[in-house]
């Protein structure tokens, strides 16, 4: 697998991130094909890459409470 072009992604943090705690992640989804997802606390660290429909469908999870 081809890894995909991340320099232009735009990470925001999760609107569940507090402003008290360091457990946050940050959410990039402008990038074509792709949701990137990585730990605020080390921005130069490792990303995961999620198709949007898998995004999309773990998102559906969670807000279910089924995750």
């Amino acid at each position: 697998m081809i890894s995909p072009d991340l320099s232009g992604a735009k990470f925001r943090k999760s609107s569940f991130s507090g402003g008290t705690t360091d457990n946050c992640v940050e959410v990039a989804t402008n990038l074509p094909g792709v949701v990137a997802v990585r730990d605020s606390k080390d921005p130069s660290g490792s990303v995961l890459v999620f198709a949007p429909a898998v995004w999309r469908d773990f998102l559906r999870g969670v807000r279910a409470g089924d995750l």
